[in-house]
């Protein structure tokens, strides 16, 4: 979904010619641009032979195993500009844990967050357990009191894993720009969360549906940018509207699913932006928008 999004507003964008890298073993169906199959027996080989023939490199790839930090290491090592975030703030933000430590060092509300091997943050509500480097709601799991949570340490390692305290409120999540400490909130999404047996599951999100909140959000979001001045283009930001505002659950210093909706929201072409932001600051891009509600729907959810 995100990649065909992303492959179609670039096909869009003046003087751009689209190169996507395909897994043979993944259906992709009608992709705007050069599809180049990759041999996942020479994976990092060929990714470095593709980088090479293009004059940018915007991965798709989540911080699990550090994926993320690697592709873009391979596009700095071959001197190709990368269009996401630096690697300090890659650093941060692959870790929840290490992204709660950050922002709540720069004083920014944040859902409070431990190792699974230390004792659990106070919490009036229970606890969520995922692992610290993970993607959307994989092996995600709700601990409702303390003796869930014991069973639950005891079952499973510990290593990598983060509990954070269980806030109750709305989920929902920001689709931004940043540059160099600076943030353009694009649009106010709720997310549609399911749990069941206490296994969270994320099934999609109606973008622009949350901005009736912007004003307590977008502050949040400004201040989320400062924090952490390597986010750079499209940075997604988790967020739980809280019973005493919104705290921040997870930075994704990618793109995010919500980003399919994104475009059609906005009526603006969100790569052509982040595009542009090689060219020119910020703050000259941003202008007022009025982001209509666009639902997106993960398959098999």
């Amino acid at each position: 979904m995100m990649l065909r999004a992303l492959a179609g507003d670039l096909s869009l964008a003046a003087g751009v010619e689209v190169v996507v890298a395909r897994d043979p073993a993944i259906a992709l169906g009608d992709i705007d641009g050069d599809i180049r199959t990759i041999d996942p027996a020479n994976l990092w080989a060929a990714w470095g032979e593709l980088i090479v023939d293009c004059d940018a490199v915007w991965p798709i790839a989540p911080e699990t195993g550090g994926l993320l930090d690697e592709v873009t290491a391979l596009a700095d090592r071959h001197g190709r500009p990368v269009l996401n975030s630096r690697r300090d703030a890659l650093a941060v933000a692959r870790s929840k844990h290490a992204t709660a430590v950050h922002l709540v060092r720069a004083g920014v509300p944040v859902a409070a967050t431990a190792w699974a091997s230390e004792a659990p943050p106070a919490s009036a509500h229970g606890w969520v357990a995922k692992p610290d480097d993970g993607a959307g709601a994989v092996d995600t799991h709700l601990l409702p009191d303390r003796a869930a949570l014991a069973r639950w340490q005891m079952q499973r390692p510990r290593a990598s894993v983060a509990v954070q305290e269980f806030v109750p409120g709305p989920a929902l999540s920001l689709s931004t720009l940043m540059q160099d400490g600076a943030c353009w909130l694009l649009s106010c999404n709720v997310q549609h969360v399911g749990c069941d047996d206490g296994v969270f599951a994320y099934r999609g999100s109606t973008v622009a549906g949350a901005e009736a909140r912007r004003p307590e959000l977008e502050p949040l979001a400004a201040r989320v940018a400062a924090a952490l001045p390597g986010l750079w283009g499209h940075v997604g930001i988790d967020v739980i509207d809280g019973p005493e505002g919104p705290v921040v659950i997870e930075i994704n210093p990618r793109l995010t699913t919500s980003y399919v909706g994104l475009a059609e929201s906005i009526g603006l072409n969100p790569a052509a932006l982040v595009l542009a932001l090689r060219e020119q600051p910020l703050g000259a891009l941003i202008r007022p928008l009025a982001p209509k509600p666009v639902d997106v729907i993960v398959p098999g959810a």
